[in-house]
């Protein structure tokens, strides 16, 4: 299957865009990565060469190793960037992602850790999504019944599908599914209405709400939209559970880290000693941080690596309380 990914950064997302995609890599994945970004381009990505693309003629690649190339787009989008997933992934299926069967979405701070063969796979079984630590929210929970008056007043209908909530973080769908991203960006427009603007998010850089909603339903603006978009689609939708992103034992197809606490923030020796041992994120980003594209030196992902090994082996002992 022909299959683009595709991510948003700023600021110094640009180690987890790193991470992410040497573990594409290391997956097997081959194709195209695209990143917008907002703010300075990373040295790591320096000896990228101009490549000129519709609607974005400062785009760069980086020829990550054969078969595989990181582009790099700028965009100048006034939204906070996770309000932009949407908007961003139309924008590549109208341009040069055009040609591709299948585009996933995966935050920057998330690793790839099982072959790509798998997410083509799971594509072919509807629109992919991962369960929120969150979850689950009955149908008549106040969330859902806030999404449901909400858009209802706005000509977009919803039906309670399941109970699953699930996270921002990833989507995955083929061309054919395109009309999911459709109505997921007409629903983000239609909530910027009750937040204030789409510069909005309780997150680092987003703007103050006007307001959340009936029951806070619009807490986690471009995840309540997604979710909403669940009930207001008439795509089938494979869902696969909270251990997808590690939030529970199993499988961790997509380690994440979310949260304020990125991998590359994080002393992971100080954490272990407060009782907060090394989440799987933390210990997927060092090991594919590395190679191809070598965002740090070798030295401190290697001293890095220790720490990790240590605040492990302190977290088998020390664990938070309360």
């Amino acid at each position: 299957m022909n299959s683009a990914v595709c991510t948003l950064f700023e600021g110094d997302y640009h180690y987890g865009v790193a991470a992410l995609a040497n573990s594409l890599h290391h997956s097997g994945f081959r194709g195209k990565l695209y990143a917008g970004y907002r703010g300075d381009f990373p040295q790591w990505a320096i000896t990228a060469m101009p490549s000129p693309l519709q609607a974005w003629p400062s785009a760069r690649t980086l020829q990550i190793d054969e078969g595989i190339e990181l582009v790099f787009l700028p965009v100048t989008t006034n939204y906070h960037l996770t309000n932009y997933k949407a908007d961003f992934m139309l924008a590549l299926l109208d341009g040069p992602a055009g040609d591709t069967e299948s585009l996933f979405y995966l935050d920057p701070d998330i690793c790839v850790a099982a072959p790509w063969t798998y997410f083509e796979d799971w594509v072919s079984c509807g629109v992919a999504v991962c369960e929120d630590m969150n979850s689950p929210l009955p149908e008549n929970h106040p969330r859902r019944a806030g999404w449901r008056r909400y858009f209802s007043a706005r000509g977009q209908p919803l039906r309670f599908r399941g109970t699953e909530y699930v996270n921002g973080g990833f989507v995955g769908l083929r061309i054919q599914d395109k009309g999911f991203l459709e109505t997921w960006s007409v629903l983000m427009h239609h909530m910027a209405e009750e937040i204030g603007s789409l510069a909005a998010a309780k997150i680092n850089g987003g703007a103050a709400y006007k307001t959340s909603g009936f029951a806070d339903c619009f807490d986690c603006s471009d995840q309540d939209a997604l979710n909403a978009t669940l009930e207001a689609t008439d795509r089938v939708i494979s869902v696969v559970g909270q251990e997808a992103m590690g939030f529970r034992p199993g499988r961790a197809l997509l380690p994440h880290a979310v949260g304020g606490s990125k991998p590359w923030q994080r002393n992971y020796l100080r954490s272990a000693l407060n009782g907060v041992p090394p989440r799987l994120i933390d210990k997927a980003f060092w090991r594919n941080v590395a190679s191809p594209i070598k965002a740090y030196g070798d030295l401190f992902v290697e001293i890095k690596r220790i720490d990790i090994t240590c605040a492990a082996a302190i977290g088998r002992f020390v664990r938070r309380t309360g």
